[in-house]
């Protein structure tokens, strides 16, 4: 895709949503470092629902430590992985108090010392929580890139630099918003929805997948 096209990419997606954000729910820096551990192979609805009450009772790393591994298993037990992802958010807000004075850093290495927290939650809460221009690389950000030809690469990394060098600066800030969002509701893993998407033409996947037929068509073709 030629910088003319990302541009009028990102254009339409920013006119059909001018102010994309995550669909995780947070209150502060630090539940969105802990929000965004938690959905790592799970889903934001499942998260969200899980750190309501959670986050309630918890807005520090300090306050999580004294709810302590065993009660924040309690919280997140609804959630995929989640022995191993309490002992993560617990030794991360350890490290937040012990370190950083129990205040999230606002830069993507130090936020990558953190247990649980690697490149990707890094670039989400920069991004989100900063205001920084990041790119997190998804899956869906992944499949988009790949599958529109918007940025091409083997790995995460790989599309991230891409989308990096791409991206005009206009969108910048939003640009992982829209491409998630896009990947997660239009340019679905299984059956991309082609017939509905604002950008189909500037996209390089081929064939582009039709509407699927009504059921009253499909009754009147079978009769």
């Amino acid at each position: 895709m030629k910088k003319p096209e990302v541009f009028e990419f990102f254009r339409r997606l920013a006119e059909a949503n001018p102010a994309p954000e995550t669909e995780l729910e947070f209150g502060n820096p630090y539940q969105l470092v802990v929000a965004v551990a938690l959905s790592a192979q799970a889903t934001d609805v499942g998260v969200n629902k899980a750190t309501r009450a959670l986050f309630a009772r918890v807005e520090t790393p300090q306050q999580m430590l004294d709810l302590g591994e065993d009660g924040l298993k309690e919280h997140i037990k609804t959630i995929g992985l989640y022995n191993t992802k309490a002992k993560n958010v617990i030794a991360a807000a350890r490290l937040l108090v012990d370190e950083f004075g129990g205040k999230v850093p606002q830069n993507r290495d130090a936020l990558e010392r953190l247990p649980g927290v690697g490149r990707k939650t890094a670039n989400v809460v920069l991004n989100c929580a900063f205001g920084q221009e990041t790119f997190a690389v998804d899956t869906h950000i992944f499949r988009v890139g790949n599958r529109t030809g918007l940025a091409r690469g083997k790995t995460p990394l790989a599309v991230e630099l891409k989308l990096e060098k791409m991206v005009p600066a206009p969108f910048r800030q939003g640009a992982h918003h829209w491409l998630i969002l896009h990947g997660r509701y239009i340019c679905k893993a299984r059956t991309p929805e082609c017939w509905r998407c604002p950008v189909a033409d500037l996209c390089a996947y081929k064939p582009k997948m039709p509407a699927p037929r009504s059921r009253s068509s499909a009754v009147r073709a079978a009769g």
